[in-house]
C-alpha cells in the first residue's frame, strides 16, 4: 500500500456544501492555511442536490424576533434540542445572511412575504425568508475561496483520522481512481460530511452523503445525539423519482392508493388533515396529519397517486390561484423534470435530512482535541422536528464558528509532524469484492425497518441483519493496496457501525416524538423529553444513553466521550 507525500495545513476541511465551503472561508479568512477535500465536485452534497427544488433560508425578521424564534425551535424540538446551541444558532443568523449578500451571493425574496406558503414549516408565523440562488453562491464563494489560497481537493474520500499526542492531527484521504492514498497532517480538522441519508433506498439526497464520518467520529471520541430523529420526506417515485414534493402543494391534492381507492374515504376530517400537512415538509408523529404519511407508507413503493386540483373543479374542488411559493415550485418542477402540474404523481416517503449528528458545542467542537464539526453532519441545534429553512442556516452559522474555531486552535499548536509512511499502520490493508451488494442490503434493510414506521421487531429484526451484514463482512476481506478498494470497504464498515448506532437509538426511545414514530409506542412520553447520546463501548460497540440535564443548556467545552477510541 502506497502513500503520496504528505501535505500539511493549518485547517483541513472534509465536505463540499454549505457549511464545509463556509468553515473553509472563515478559517482562512483567519489566516490558517487551509484546504477542502470534498467526496465530490467541490459545492456538492445535499446543499446541492438537483432533486430539491431551492435553498430555503429563515431567520428571525429583527432582533425583537429572535427570542419567539429560539422558543418556536425548542418547541417543535419537543425537548431534544439544547437551548444554549439554539440561541446562539438564532442570534447568529442575521449577520451570517448579511455576510453572504456582501460577497455577492443573489438571495431571493418573495413578492408577497405575507403569503401563508411563506410560514416556515413547523413554525407558526411568518419569518425572514431567503432563498439562495445555486450558481450565485457557487461563483461567489468558488472566487472568495481562490482570493484566500484555500486548496480544493475534490473527489477524495475521508478513511480515517489520524490522532498524535491525544489531539486529531489530519487525515487519511483517497482519491478516486488512485492507488496510492493521501495523508494529510493539519492542526485542526473539520467534518463537514453532511447527513446519513445513504443508509436508506429512498434518499433526497446526493450519492457522497453516507455518513460514513459520523462512524469515524465515533471511533474516535466523538457522541452523537438525536440520530433516530431523520427527516422523511415525500417525493415522488412516478413519473421520475428522486425529487422532492412540495408539501405546501397537500392542500391542493386529491389521494389514491395504487389500487385507486380513497385512502380516507369516508372521514370526515380528509380535507382538514390535507391543511394542516400542507404546513410541514418531513413528517412528523406530534400532528393528527400524521395519517397522511402513515397512508403513503401503507401504499409501498408503488406510492399515492396525486392529482392537483386547482383550476378546475375536479372533485368539487373550488377554483384556486396559485400562490407564488407553489407556482416557483411548479415552474421549477416542469423546467427541471418536464412535469405539468395536470400530470398524475406518485409519492413515497424518502429519507431526507438529519435533524441530529455528531454532539458539538457553540463553537463547533467535538469534544475532542482538534476536530470540530459543523452542518448537517452535528446535532443539538434541533431537535424531534426542525423549522425549514434553518439547515441553511446552520450550515452558515456552525460553518462560521467552527471554520473560525479551528484556525485559532491551529494557532496554538506546535508545527505538526509529517507522517508519511507511519499512518499506514492506521489503515486497514483490506478490501471487500461484495462492498456493493452489502451496501445495497443494509439499504433495504434499513429502508424496511427504520423509515417512517419502526416497532420493536422490526428494529431487532434490522439489527440482526447488521450484525449479519458486519460479520460477513469480516469474513470476505481480502489482502489489498490499492487505496480506492480499500476506501470503498472502510465506508462500507462506517455505514454498518452507523446504522447500528441508528437503530439502537430508535429501540432505546421507546415512545413516538417528532420524526421518531414507533407503532409499537404511539403516543410521546414526558419522561423521555430529552436528547439521546450514542458513544462507543469498551468493546467499540455503540451504546444509548439519555444527555444529562445538566448538561443540555451548556453545551460548551465538551468532555471527550468514555468509550473506545481507535
Amino acid at each position: 500500500m502506497e502513500f503520496e507525500t504528505t501535505r500539511t495545513f493549518d485547517v483541513l476541511v472534509v465536505g463540499g456544501g454549505i457549511a464545509g465551503t463556509t468553515a473553509a472561508l472563515h478559517a482562512a479568512r483567519s489566516g490558517a492555511r487551509t484546504a477542502i477535500a470534498c467526496a465530490g465536485a467541490l459545492f456538492s452534497g445535499s446543499s446541492f442536490y438537483p432533486g430539491t427544488w431551492g435553498l430555503g433560508l429563515v431567520g428571525p425578521e429583527s432582533s425583537d424576533d429572535e427570542d419567539d424564534l429560539v422558543r418556536a425551535i425548542l418547541e417543535v424540538g419537543c425537548g431534544a434540542a439544547l437551548p444554549k446551541l439554539v440561541s446562539v444558532f438564532v442570534r447568529d443568523i442575521p449577520s451570517a445572511i448579511d455576510e453572504l449578500e456582501a460577497a455577492g451571493v443573489r438571495l431571493m425574496r418573495p413578492d408577497r412575504p405575507d403569503e401563508r406558503e411563506f410560514v416556515p414549516c413547523f413554525d407558526r408565523k411568518h419569518r425572514l425568508w431567503r432563498g439562495i440562488v445555486r450558481e450565485s453562491y457557487e461563483e461567489a464563494v468558488r472566487r472568495e475561496l481562490e482570493r484566500l489560497g484555500v486548496e480544493v481537493l475534490p473527489g477524495r474520500t475521508l478513511v480515517d483520522l489520524v490522532e498524535r499526542d491525544g489531539a486529531v492531527a489530519g487525515a487519511v484521504l483517497a482519491a478516486h481512481g488512485k492507488a496510492a492514498f493521501e495523508p494529510v497532517d493539519s492542526k485542526a480538522t473539520v467534518l463537514a460530511t453532511g447527513g446519513f441519508g445513504g443508509l436508506f433506498e429512498r434518499r433526497l439526497t446526493a450519492n457522497d452523503v453516507t455518513g460514513s464520518a459520523h462512524a469515524v467520529a465515533l471511533a474516535h471520541g466523538c457522541a452523537l445525539v438525536n440520530l433516530e430523529f431523520m427527516q422523511m420526506m415525500p417525493g415522488l417515485v412516478s413519473p421520475k423519482r428522486g425529487i422532492v414534493f412540495n408539501e405546501k402543494t397537500f392542500r391542493h391534492v386529491a389521494l389514491r392508493n395504487p389500487d385507486g381507492t380513497d385512502p380516507f374515504a369516508g372521514r370526515s376530517d380528509a380535507q382538514a388533515l390535507l391543511e394542516e400537512r400542507s404546513g410541514h415538509g418531513p413528517f412528523t408523529a406530534r400532528l393528527a396529519s400524521r395519517a397522511i404519511d402513515l397512508a403513503m407508507d401503507a401504499a409501498g413503493p408503488k406510492g399515492l397517486a396525486v392529482r392537483y386540483r386547482i383550476g378546475d373543479a375536479e372533485d368539487g374542488a373550488e377554483s384556486a390561484a396559485l400562490p407564488e411559493f407553489v407556482r416557483t415550485y411548479f415552474d421549477w418542477l416542469e423546467e427541471a423534470a418536464g412535469i405539468q402540474p395536470t400530470d398524475e404523481l406518485r409519492i413515497a416517503p424518502y429519507a431526507h435530512a438529519a435533524n441530529g449528528g455528531i454532539l458539538i458545542d457553540a463553537d463547533g467542537s467535538c469534544g475532542v482535541p482538534g476536530l470540530f464539526a459543523c452542518g448537517e453532519a452535528t446535532g443539538g441545534m434541533h431537535g424531534a422536528d426542525r423549522i425549514g429553512g434553518l439547515s441553511s442556516a446552520n450550515g452558515l452559522v456552525f460553518g462560521r464558528r467552527a471554520g473560525r474555531s479551528a484556525a485559532a486552535w491551529s494557532k496554538e499548536r506546535a508545527e505538526v509532524r509529517r507522517g508519511g509512511d507511519a499512518l499506514s499502520a492506521d489503515v486497514p490493508r483490506h478490501a471487500l469484492p461484495n462492498a456493493p451488494e452489502i451496501a445495497r442490503l443494509l439499504r433495504r434493510t434499513m429502508t424496511e425497518s427504520c423509515m417512517i414506521v419502526r416497532t420493536e421487531d422490526g428494529l431487532e429484526r434490522a439489527l440482526a441483519t447488521i450484525d449479519e451484514l458486519a460479520e460477513r463482512a469480516r469474513a470476505e476481506v481480502r489482502p489489498a493496496s490499492d487505496a480506492t478498494a480499500i476506501a470503498e470497504a472502510a465506508i462500507v464498515r462506517n455505514q454498518l457501525m452507523l446504522a447500528k448506532a441508528f437503530a439502537e437509538a430508535a429501540l432505546a426511545r421507546t415512545e413516538s416524538r417528532g420524526a421518531h414514530f414507533r407503532a409499537d409506542f404511539p403516543a410521546e412520553d414526558p419522561a423521555q423529553a430529552r436528547p439521546l447520546l450514542v458513544e462507543l463501548d469498551a468493546q467499540g460497540a455503540p451504546r444509548t444513553r439519555p444527555l444529562a440535564p445538566d448538561a443540555r443548556n451548556a453545551p460548551a467545552g465538551l468532555e471527550p466521550a468514555s468509550g473506545a477510541r481507535r
